[in-house]
């Protein structure tokens, strides 16, 4: 009798660990935790609805677009563009600078090949920055919405002035990586994100700072960009003004 209860409750209490287990597996405990903290819901709630409003409200818009490349400190290449949103709400972006001059090459053959070789390799990276920059700013709400729903998403240290709250986020598009929303709870405006990042490899590092303000309408709209290709020492500014109706 004794040893049929001491089994009994022995096969009790694996059945609930395990089902533990899976509670724990398929996420309920961290659908638990996310559902317990309504500030964050709602931080979550405005910053897709902002994103969304003012993406709408930038479609009306064109702008100036200046991008300055350089590497290892040194400027290499400043283009200007006039950019607007197209219907994908993708930038469409036209050309404001003259036809480039051809430089005259220097040095033999071989040394011209070495370094048309290495300017498109260097054109072709930063162009894989640069998309991989647009796939983070700004911030795509399904995206926002999926890292809420797995827990990783946090409420930060209050950020500079009482007003402005900090969101933490982690595998938010790739594995391990990190961005950190600064949002305007009262204007219900981003002010700055910072992203860290890689390109194909883990050890390619790749951060991104971004800094937004508001125009008269109250448009919020991405002000300045800057990309770090870490291992190549490769760095993009990108610089947005003159903002007009079209």
């Amino acid at each position: 009798m004794v040893t049929n209860m001491k089994t009994t409750l022995r096969r009790d209490s694996c059945t609930t660990l395990l089902f533990l287990l899976v509670l724990f597996t398929t996420g309920y405990f961290t659908g638990l935790v996310v559902a317990q903290n309504p500030e964050l819901q709602q931080r979550v709630a405005e910053i897709k609805e902002a994103t969304a409003k003012n993406k709408q409200a930038l479609a009306s818009y064109s702008w100036t677009e200046t991008v300055t490349i350089s590497l290892k400190g040194e400027q290499k290449k400043q283009e200007h563009f006039q950019v607007r949103l197209g219907p994908d709400s993708k930038p469409q972006k036209t050309s404001l600078d003259p036809p480039a001059e051809a430089a005259a090459p220097s040095g033999g053959r071989v040394k011209q090949r070495v370094v048309a070789k290495k300017k498109e390799e260097y054109k072709d990276y930063a162009d894989q920055m640069k998309a991989l920059a647009q796939q983070y700013v700004p911030p795509d709400k399904d995206l926002l919405q999926k890292a809420y729903a797995q827990g990783n998403i946090t409420l930060g240290p209050p950020a500079g002035a009482p007003n402005e709250i900090q969101l933490v986020i982690h595998n938010y598009l790739k594995p391990q990586d990190s961005m950190t929303l600064v949002f305007d709870k009262t204007q219900k405006a981003l002010l700055q994100v910072k992203i860290a990042s890689y390109m194909d490899d883990p050890k390619d590092a790749m951060n991104l700072t971004v800094t937004f303000e508001r125009l008269p309408d109250g448009t919020n709209h991405i002000s300045n960009l800057v990309i770090d290709g870490v291992s190549k020492q490769l760095n993009i500014a990108i610089q947005n003004s003159n903002y007009q109706h079209v």
